[in-house]
C-alpha cells in the first residue's frame, strides 16, 4: 500500500480540511472527560499551522443515526481545543452548504474551523458520493488521521476523497499505521499477543488471524473459558459460548501446527455472583465448582503469563483478564499492565478496555505504543485492510 504523508504534501496558502477522531466522553453537563484523543491530534494540527495552512476538522460523536442531537453537539471539543491549542476555534454549525463554502474559502493561513457533528446528516454513515463531494468543495487538500475510525468507510473518511486530488495521512494515522500494521507483519521476535475481554464471538477473527504470525499467544478474560470447556475442562457458571468451542479447537490446532504456545489460565479467582462484594476464592481453571463464575486470572496464571511476556521482544495487548471494573477482580489485569510495561519489549495497547487498564494501572508513560482505535485496532489484527486507509492508498 502506497499512502502519502502529511510530510510529504505542500500545504501553504491551502484549506487542509482533517478528519480527525473527537469522539470524546462527556459527562451530564456536557463537560469533556477525557481530552487524550483531541491532544492526539496535536501534532499534525501544529505542522499545519507551522505551514501555513488554512484548517477544517470534522469529525463525528456517538451515533445520531443522522438526526441532529444537541447532546452530541461537538461545540464543547471546540471550546477545549481552543484552549489547548491557545488559538481560537470557530465552531460552524451551519448545514453544510453554500454559506460554509462561503466561509472556508474566505479563511486566512492558520484560521481553524470545527465543523458540527458530521454525524447528524443521514449520508454519512451509508459513504453517500454526494455528502462526500458537499464536504469536499471546502477543501483544497484532504488529511486523515482518525485511525479510530478508519474501519469505517463512510462519507467523510472515504466518498469526500474521490472529489480531492491531493490525500494523505496525518501524523497520528501515520503512527497507527506504523506500529499496529508493519509490526504485526514484521515484529522483532518472540512475539506474543495478549487477548482478553468477554467473548470469543468478537475476537474469533482477530485470533484466528493473529495465531498464525505469533510465538505465543495468552488468552485471559471471560473468552478463556470457552477455551478451557474446549479442553474438557469444568468451568462452572462461567461465561461460555458453546457454539464456539469447535472453533476453539481449531485455533488451539493451528497453533499447534504452526508451533505457537497457547497459554490459558491455570487458576482463576470466582465468585457467586456477578458483583464486586460476591465473596471471592481462588480455584483451578480445569475443576471450576458448578456455582462459580470466573471473573478474573488468579495468581498462578499471572505468574505464568508474566514469565512469558517477559522472555518476549514485541508483545501487542488487546482485551482485560477479566471483570477489571470491579476492584475485586482487577488484580489480574492490573499485573500484566505492570508486568507489560516492566518489560524491555515493543508494547502495543489498543482497544478501550486495554487502554483503560494501562491508564488506570498508571503505567501508561511505559508503554510503547497506545492505539487510539478500538475497533479499528481489532481489524488490523484481524488482517484487513482499513477502508479509511486504503482510501489514501493511490500512489
Amino acid at each position: 500500500m502506497a499512502v502519502k504523508y502529511i510530510d510529504q504534501i505542500e500545504m501553504k496558502d491551502q484549506r487542509v480540511m482533517i478528519r480527525v477522531d473527537y469522539n470524546v466522553p462527556y459527562d451530564k453537563e456536557m463537560n469533556i472527560t477525557d481530552d487524550t484523543r483531541i491532544t492526539a491530534t496535536l501534532p499534525t494540527l501544529e505542522y499545519c499551522l507551522n505551514n501555513g495552512a488554512k484548517i477544517i476538522l470534522v469529525s463525528h460523536l456517538g451515533r445520531p443515526k443522522g438526526q441532529i442531537k444537541q447532546s452530541l453537539s461537538l461545540k464543547p471539543v471546540a471550546i477545549r481545543l481552543s484552549e489547548i491549542i491557545k488559538k481560537p476555534v470557530r465552531f460552524i454549525d451551519s448545514p453544510l452548504g453554500n454559506e460554509t463554502i462561503n466561509i472556508t474559502q474566505s479563511m486566512n493561513n492558520g484560521e481553524i474551523i470545527l465543523f458540527e457533528n458530521i454525524r447528524f446528516y443521514p449520508g454519512e454513515e451509508k459513504n453517500d458520493r454526494t455528502l462526500g463531494e458537499l464536504i469536499a468543495r471546502h477543501a483544497d487538500i484532504f488529511i486523515n488521521d482518525a485511525f479510530a475510525a478508519a474501519h469505517r468507510g463512510h462519507s467523510s473518511n472515504f466518498a469526500v476523497t474521490e472529489f480531492i486530488q491531493t490525500v494523505a495521512a496525518g501524523f497520528l494515522l501515520k503512527s497507527e499505521i506504523e506500529y499496529s500494521q508493519k509490526t504485526i507483519e514484521s515484529a522483532e521476535r518472540p512475539f506474543g499477543a495478549i487477548i482478553g475481554g468477554a467473548k470469543v464471538s468478537s475476537k474469533l477473527d482477530a485470533l484466528t488471524n493473529i495465531v498464525s504470525k505469533v510465538d505465543f499467544l495468552i488468552i485471559g478474560g471471560g473468552m478463556a473459558f470457552t477455551f478451557l470447556k474446549a479442553n474438557g475442562h469444568s468451568i462452572g457458571n462461567s461465561l461460555l459460548e458453546e457454539e464456539l468451542i469447535d472453533s476453539a479447537k481449531d485455533i488451539m490446532k493451528k497453533a499447534k501446527e504452526k508451533n505457537v504456545t497457547i497459554l490459558l489460565p491455570v487458576d482463576i479467582v470466582g465468585a457467586q455472583e456477578f458483583d464486586n462484594e460476591s465473596p471471592n476464592a481462588v480455584y483451578p481453571a480445569d475443576a471450576i465448582p458448578d456455582d462459580i463464575i470466573g471473573l478474573d486470572i488468579g495468581p498462578e496464571s499471572i505468574k505464568l503469563f508474566s514469565e512469558e511476556i517477559k522472555k518476549a521482544r514485541t508483545v501487542i495487548w488487546n482485551g482485560p483478564m477479566g471483570a477489571f471494573e470491579m476492584p475485586n477482580f482487577s488484580r489480574g489485569t492490573n499485573e500484566i499492565a505492570n508486568v507489560l510495561a516492566d518489560s524491555d519489549c515493543l508494547s502495543i495497547v489498543g482497544g478501550g478496555d486495554s487502554v483503560t487498564a494501562v491508564n488506570k494501572a498508571g503505567v501508561s508513560d511505559k508503554i510503547s505504543y497506545i492505539s487510539t482505535g478500538g475497533g479499528a485496532f481489532l481489524e488490523v489484527l484481524e488482517g484487513k485492510i482499513l477502508p479509511g486507509i486504503a482510501a489514501l492508498d493511490r500512489y
